[in-house]
């Protein structure tokens, strides 16, 4: 039996406006994205059909399968992009969140441009010492002009993945950066902040929050 999805929806959505309101900011300035990693498709189904737009996926084979199986929404890829899955990704995604190379954006235009379609993409940026990807910040902005360059990519901004610390002020130290690389590049998504963490990174500025366990409940395991 699942949870009653538009319930958990709105009371998601009503403790984020809750905390851009705290944080002085405008009403409806976070957009809040899915995160379909492991959890049941009818509960994600139930949760799209009750409002929810986006939704995103970390590896391509359970994405192809899940997004399959649920009605339209918009799609994100979260995890490693691989210059070999190029093609598969940019066929089956409208945002890759995890581009964090200048080889793996050239695979994804090249990909994008071959079947008539532009991507809005945006650059991981590696702001924890227990994150395997993502380029440094220095880079970032180096690396936003690559993207930019490519006509089959649209350009708009940062994601990142926060540190696996009880740490509030690590958190939102490792935000505070996100946040001001995301100034140094521009664009209109600071994608930061998860289930565990989206209150630091709201505070932090985030206007993109990927949610998965705290909208959908416990992930299957087996």
């Amino acid at each position: 039996m699942s949870r009653d999805a538009a319930a958990a929806l709105a009371a998601l959505r009503s403790a984020i406006d809750d905390e851009v309101a705290r944080n002085d900011r405008p009403a409806g300035s976070v957009t809040l994205v899915g995160v379909a990693k492991r959890q049941p498709l009818e509960v994600v189904a139930e949760t799209i059909h009750a409002g929810l737009a986006d939704v995103a996926e970390n590896y391509l084979q359970e994405a192809r399968a899940a997004f399959a199986a649920l009605p339209p929404v918009r799609r994100h890829f979260i995890g490693h992009l691989q210059t070999n899955k190029a093609k598969a990704v940019a066929e089956l995604f409208d945002v890759v969140q995890s581009v964090d190379s200048e080889r793996a954006g050239l695979a994804l235009a090249n990909a994008a441009e071959r079947i008539g379609k532009r991507i809005t993409v945006l650059l991981q940026v590696n702001i924890s010492p227990t994150e395997r990807f993502g380029c440094p910040p220095e880079d970032a902005p180096r690396l936003a002009d690559a993207l930019r360059a490519h006509a089959a990519l649209q350009f708009d901004g940062i994601m990142a993945i926060g540190p696996l610390a009880q740490s509030g002020e690590e958190i939102s130290r490792a935000f505070a950066l996100a946040a001001k690389t995301f100034d140094r590049v521009g664009g209109t998504t600071l994608s930061i902040g998860m289930s565990g963490d989206w209150r630091e990174a709201v505070r932090a500025g985030s206007t993109m929050v990927r949610v998965g366990t705290a909208l959908f409940g416990g992930r299957i395991t087996a």
